[in-house]
């Protein structure tokens, strides 16, 4: 049995563990906030994107663009792990990057080839462990992307599909679902899904309280959904990295809670355990005490 001088040395280990993991939660749930208010800014602009693009493409009918051509055999796949650059967020970086792999041997077993872009330090070490080289890596950006990043990326990947490099586009990362929640999200990004679009075009055609009128193009219909695509690619992709960021510290702030809240529970763990090894000294010198007097007086 360990004795008082240890029992009070790891009470006081946990304790200073334990106002770190509260600190640290604390942050998270301060940083949750200013995430989600940048994620609900440009959901407005995303949903307009949407609803723009799948307004042109009805009145196009059908377009040769590039980003919304099928290719008849995917060769090349290219995929886009976004996670975090720090850990202590539970298994918020570790899901996202076994769903990758898993993405990865399954087209790889379907006879592609596979690359991939990584957004964060734990994609980074975890492809370089692998011996896999990413095509672009982006660190330090995680809680807080930029419009340059998803520009470099949805160039990259737009250039790649339009020169038929790449067949098709993916997109790995978590969903804030809530403050609480993440949900894993595999997307895919090109081509551009037409049944987006259709399920937005139908909403729009149901809808009795919208005023139709004449929309007059210039140069033409097609030349603004040939403007629209890589802007609807570039959005897509930053939205995805801003939502990722909001789901790092919703995760962040429960690995942190449970930390803490086990901490919590391991010091009265060992408060009990070391008033018990107490009470045994003090009745062991007690007995000690007794028996000598007792040893004296005969």
């Amino acid at each position: 049995m360990p004795n008082l001088h240890d029992i009070e040395r790891r009470i006081n280990s946990v304790s200073s563990t334990k106002q770190i993991t509260r600190t640290m939660q604390m942050v998270a749930a301060a940083k949750i906030r200013r995430a989600n208010e940048r994620v609900e800014a440009s959901t407005p602009y995303a949903n307009s994107m949407v609803e723009m693009l799948a307004n042109v493409a009805m009145r196009v009918g059908g377009s040769e663009n590039a980003l919304l051509r099928t290719h008849d055999e995917v060769k090349n796949v290219l995929i886009i792990a976004i996670v975090s650059d720090r850990g202590l967020a539970g298994g918020f970086n570790t899901n996202a990057l076994r769903q990758m792999e898993r993405l990865m041997h399954e087209k790889q077993a379907a006879g592609a080839s596979v690359e991939v872009i990584a957004c964060g330090k734990k994609a980074i070490g975890y492809l370089t462990y692998r011996h896999v080289n990413p095509s672009l890596s982006f660190a330090n950006l995680s809680a807080d992307p930029t419009m340059d990043e998803a520009a470099q990326i949805s160039a990259y990947a737009i250039d790649g599909y339009a020169k038929g490099t790449i067949d098709e586009v993916y997109l790995v990362y978590n969903h804030a679902k809530n403050a609480a929640e993440q949900q894993l999200r595999q997307q895919i990004v090109l081509p551009v899904d037409t049944s987006v679009l259709d399920k937005n075009t139908k909403a729009v055609e149901a809808d009795e309280t919208r005023l139709e009128g004449d929309t007059i193009f210039e140069p033409s219909a097609e030349a603004v959904l040939d403007h629209l695509l890589p802007s609807y690619v570039r959005t897509t992709i930053y939205q995805a990295l801003i939502d990722s960021a909001a789901a790092e510290q919703g995760a962040r702030r429960n690995a942190m809670m449970s930390a803490t809240d086990n901490a919590t529970e391991m010091v009265e763990t060992l408060t009990r355990l070391y008033n018990r090894v107490r009470q045994g000294a003090i009745t062991t010198e007690i007995s000690e005490i007794v028996g000598g007097a007792a040893a004296l007086e005969e």
